[in-house]
């Protein structure tokens, strides 16, 4: 609300949804059949103690505690240290462990998850280990979360028909046979949809151009040549 803030939003009926409001809905599906989920971000229901915990185990903290402390005031630098703490899947303490193939029987299926509360709950009860299991809706539900409780204006975006060049020719290459028989070669991957976040606030490191929202992805990345 403050007009010299970093994450200063001017326009009333957005700081309503992007910062005070705490449900949601959250896209998912493909693009010919696009199935809304409803997802409780409760950013109000005294989370953050461990919204603050979560920057305490940070990688960053445990490196530099008095630089990672100095520069909690920077939603840029916050924003990388959240979208990092959200997955657990590089030993970091995080919040969900992410997983997309296999049996899900021995802890919670990704698609049961309807908010965000119950699952940074479970996180500071098991003492800080990786809730099981997440997948990007999730993660994308968690971060928009803490992100707001912290003060962040934040949403969801969801895309469908979503791809990943590895290696670098912008294009999705698939490679076939004589007979038209697909060949397992290659490793550009194609999936139905990805979900990921946008936290508004200005970039006085790029120039006022830049400025407004900012893409954050707090799903476990893979590798692109390293």
């Amino acid at each position: 609300w403050f007009s010299g803030d970093d994450v200063y939003m001017s326009n009333e009926n957005e700081r309503q949804e992007y910062v005070l409001n705490e449900n949601g809905i959250i896209f998912v599906g493909n693009a010919r059949y696009i199935e809304a989920r409803g997802w409780y971000y409760g950013q109000f229901q005294d989370l953050l103690n461990i919204c603050l915990t979560m920057l305490d185990l940070s990688l960053y903290y445990r490196q530099d505690p008095a630089m990672d402390v100095s520069r909690r005031g920077d939603p840029k630098y916050v924003g990388r240290v959240i979208s990092s703490m959200i997955n657990g899947n590089d030993n970091d303490n995080g919040v969900l462990l992410g997983k997309w193939q296999g049996s899900f029987h021995s802890h919670e299926n990704p698609s049961r998850w309807d908010g965000s509360v119950v699952i940074l709950k479970k996180w500071r009860q098991d003492n800080y280990r990786p809730v099981q299991y997440g997948q990007c809706w999730v993660f994308a539900g968690v971060m928009c979360t803490v992100l707001r409780c912290l003060g962040i204006p934040t949403r969801l975006v969801s895309n469908f028909n979503s791809a990943h060049d590895v290696d670098r020719n912008l294009s999705i290459d698939k490679y076939y046979d004589s007979s038209g028989r697909s060949l397992n070669i290659g490793k550009d991957s194609t999936w139905d949809y990805h979900v990921w976040n946008e936290s508004w606030f200005i970039r006085p490191d790029l120039g006022r151009a830049y400025n407004g929202w900012q893409v954050l992805d707090a799903t476990p990345q893979e590798q692109s040549r390293g």
